[in-house]
């Protein structure tokens, strides 16, 4: 096994071509082994090189609502009153903690992508 880190996008591609052909290999094998460790390799790289960032928390309130066929008025139990919503939905206020509970438990909006 020939495993070095990841530093160039060269290293990259050669270890995600490498990954392709050991992808069939049995675990707790020679190949298997290695497979593992430039698949740890390739995501770490891919973290710190193209990280995926959460969606602005907005976005993420109408996604989740386009999702569930939600209206705004779905959400005022859980925002306020309508003109809070629509606060809220035009960037006018900010989710406060209360707001940003109530949507992560009654909506699974994670929590990451409601604190951005």
């Amino acid at each position: 096994m020939n495993v070095r880190p990841i530093k160039t996008e060269s290293d990259y591609d050669y270890a995600l071509a490498r990954i392709e052909t050991l992808w069939e290999a049995k675990q707790n094998t020679p190949n298997g082994d290695e497979l593992k460790v430039l698949v740890t390799l390739v995501e770490a790289y891919e973290s710190e090189k193209y990280p995926i960032y959460p969606p602005d928390p907005i976005e993420a309130i109408k996604f989740r609502m386009k999702q569930m066929n939600l209206r705004k008025m779905d959400l005022e139990k859980y925002l306020g009153s309508k003109s809070r919503v629509t606060e809220v939905l035009q960037r006018k206020r900010k989710l406060s903690l209360n707001m940003i509970k109530s949507l992560y438990k009654e909506f699974g909006i994670p929590a990451e992508s409601l604190l951005a």
